[in-house]
Parts: C-alpha cells; structure tokens; sequence
C-alpha cells in the first residue's frame, strides 16, 4: 500500500509524530514503528549527519521524502533513516525501535538472541537486523518493492524528549525530538550521554 509522499515533506519534528504507528515491512518482516528521532541539517541541528553540509555518506538526506536513508554506526551496525522535507532540504527521521506484527518467526531467526518478542526491534541497530535492512539499501524508495510504508489514518498519543545517547549540543533538553508510544514494551530505553552530565 503507497502513502502520500506530501506527508512528509514537513520539517521533521512535525513529521516524526505521524510515523508513529507506521507499519515499515521489508523482506518478509513487518514492523510497527513505536520510536522515531528526527534530524535537520545545514546547520540547524548539531545532532545531524548534515549539519555541517552534504557529503557522500549523507547525500541521501538531500533526496525526495519517503526514501531511506542508511548509515553504518560503530563499524557494526546499520541504521535507517526515513528521509522527509522537500527535496534539497536534509532531514530525516531514525527509525528507533519498533513491534514486529508479521513474519515474527522470520524476524526471530535474524535476531535469535533476544529472549522476548518484544526485544526484536527494540533499538535502531536490532530494527534493521529484524527488517533485513542493510547498507546496500540506502537511498531506497519505501514506496516500492522490496519496501512498503502504510502511514496510520491519524497521528494518536505520544510522548517526546531528549534524543538518546548523544553528545553535544544535539543531545540536551533543547532538542526534545525523540517521540514514541506510551507504554509500548518495544520502545528502547533512553540513555543520557555521559558527557552531558547530569
């Protein structure tokens, strides 16, 4: 089912709310999305892979909204990213943790460590593992094959705070942009950097 790419051509605090509930299906595994933080770049946001411009590795946060935009962290780990605002504009919002609601038994065999349902895409790197995500996917359109993104009818309840694990600027009280569901077992915990203090 496509969505309304002009939904997320908003700047992405406004758009992370309406992700909320999302269900992001790819390779066999379908995810409702519960967590989401949203980044701007182009010096806006310090917390930003393009706050200080565009490079090769974040070039597609500059793409259409409704693509995917892929990173590798700590030399393990892929994260995504769906990319939002008008084309030229970088932002996008990670896509943190989420509740697997189809092929389960799929996403239990890529993420046979966890002990409970509820841990499979709890987190941005254990997301894109339950998802099959990979580098390769980057600047992939999530409105076509082997993607599909079906936004919810109506943004609902959520909560919002400072993004997890950052440091810096980007990751203090100024930036309360982490949303997620209450009382969802699957949203990651949040973590303040240590160099923030307290």
């Amino acid at each position: 089912m496509s969505f309304d790419r002009a939904v997320l051509e908003g700047q992405a605090p406004e758009v992370a709310p309406l992700l909320l509930g999302a269900i992001l299906t790819h390779d066999g595994v379908s995810v409702r999305i519960t967590e989401v933080e949203a980044y701007v770049g182009d010096g806006v946001d310090p917390g930003s892979h393009a706050f200080r411009g565009k490079t090769r590795r974040n070039a597609s946060m500059y793409g259409p909204p409704g693509h995917l935009y892929a990173y590798f962290t700590y030399g393990m780990h892929t994260c995504a990213n769906i990319v939002c605002s008008p084309e030229g504009r970088p932002a996008g919002c990670l896509v943190r943790a989420g509740e697997v609601v189809e092929g389960l038994e799929l996403a239990r065999a890529r993420r046979h460590t966890s002990k409970h349902d509820h841990d499979l895409a709890r987190g941005p790197a254990r997301l894109t593992v339950a998802l099959g995500i990979q580098l390769g996917d980057n600047g992939a359109d999530l409105n076509a094959p082997p993607f599909d993104l079906t936004l919810p009818d109506a943004p609902g309840a959520y909560l919002t705070g400072p993004r997890t694990g950052l440091s810096g600027p980007g990751g203090e009280d100024a930036f309360p942009w982490r949303f997620w569901l209450p009382g969802e077992p699957s949203v990651s915990p949040y973590k303040r950097h240590p160099k923030l203090g307290r």
